[in-house]
C-alpha cells in the first residue's frame, strides 16, 4: 500500500469512509488494491470489536520510547515495540519492533534510561516508513499499552505528521482492566504492576521489552475481569462507568 491507501485504511478503521471517498480510492488505485480495500472495510464493519468476547479479543499491545513527553513541544518517538496478544495468549513470536530516525542528539537522561544512541537512530528508517509498517502489522486489531495516553499522544502527532490524517485507532489502557478488577490498587509503574503479579521485569524503558511485559499484564487481568463477568469491552466500559 502506499502513503493515501494507508491513509484511507485508518479511516475504514472507523467506520468513517462513504461510497464517495471509496470511489475516490478506487479512481487512484489499481483494481487489485481496490478490492483489497474493500474486503478490509468489509472486515472491519463487520468486526464489532466491543462486543468480542475477551477470550478471543485480538489485541496488538504497544510502547514506546521519546525524547520526552510532550510532541506539541517537538519531542519525538525514538522507538516502537509491539507484541500481539489472542485473547489471553501473548504471541511471543509475533512482535514488532524498530528505531525511528533521529538525527539530533538523543537527550542525556533519555539516553541513561533507553541506552538507546545517536548512532542506531540516525541510521534507523524514517518515521513515515516506520509508521506503514507498524500500521500493516497492526491491521484491525486494536491497541493496548500502559498508560496509554502517552502513545495516544504521539500516535496523534505522528499520524498527523506522517498521513496529514487523525489519529483515530482505538486504544485501550491497561489500567482500565485494573480498576475493574481491583479498584483500590494505587500502583503505577510497569515495574511494581509486574513484581505484584510475579512477571518477570526485563529490558526495562526498552520499546519491545516494556511492549512484552504490558502484554503479560494484560493477559492476567484479562483472566480476572472475566471472572468478575466481564465478557467483552463493553461490560468494562459499562463497570467503569459505574465505579
Amino acid at each position: 500500500m502506499n502513503f493515501s491507501q494507508i491513509i484511507q485504511f485508518m479511516k475504514q478503521l472507523q467506520g468513517k469512509v462513504g461510497s464517495a471517498s471509496l470511489a475516490s480510492i478506487e479512481a487512484q488505485t489499481n483494481p487489485q488494491h481496490a478490492a483489497l480495500l474493500k474486503q478490509m472495510q468489509k472486515e472491519i464493519q463487520e468486526k464489532q470489536v466491543l462486543t468480542v468476547p475477551l477470550k478471543e479479543l485480538d489485541v496488538v499491545v504497544v510502547d514506546i520510547e521519546t525524547t520526552g513527553f510532550f510532541p506539541e513541544q517537538g519531542d519525538q518517538i525514538l522507538s516502537i515495540g509491539a507484541v500481539k496478544v489472542r485473547g489471553e495468549e501473548v504471541l511471543e513470536n509475533q512482535t514488532f519492533y524498530s528505531f525511528v530516525q533521529y538525527e539530533k542528539e538523543v537527550p542525556a537522561e533519555i539516553k541513561k534510561l533507553t541506552g538507546i544512541t545517536e548512532k542506531e537512530v540516525n541510521d534507523a528508517p524514517p518515521l513515515s516508513e516506520v509508521f506503514l509498517q507498524f500500521y500493516k502489522y497492526v491491521g484491525h486489531r486494536i491497541l493496548v499499552a500502559h498508560h496509554a495516553n502517552h502513545e495516544k499522544k504521539f500516535f496523534e502527532s505522528a499520524s498527523w505528521k506522517v498521513f496529514h490524517s487523525k489519529f483515530k485507532h482505538r486504544i485501550v489502557d491497561t489500567s482500565f482492566l485494573i480498576r475493574v478488577a481491583e479498584p483500590n490498587n494505587n500502583l503505577a509503574r510497569l515495574e511494581d504492576y509486574c513484581e505484584t503479579c510475579g512477571i518477570e521485569v526485563q529490558n526495562r524503558h526498552h520499546a519491545l521489552g516494556d511492549a512484552k511485559m504490558t502484554a503479560q499484564l494484560w493477559s492476567i487481568y484479562i483472566k480476572k475481569v472475566q471472572m468478575l463477568g466481564c465478557q467483552n469491552l463493553r461490560d468494562i466500559y459499562r463497570y467503569l462507568a459505574k465505579l
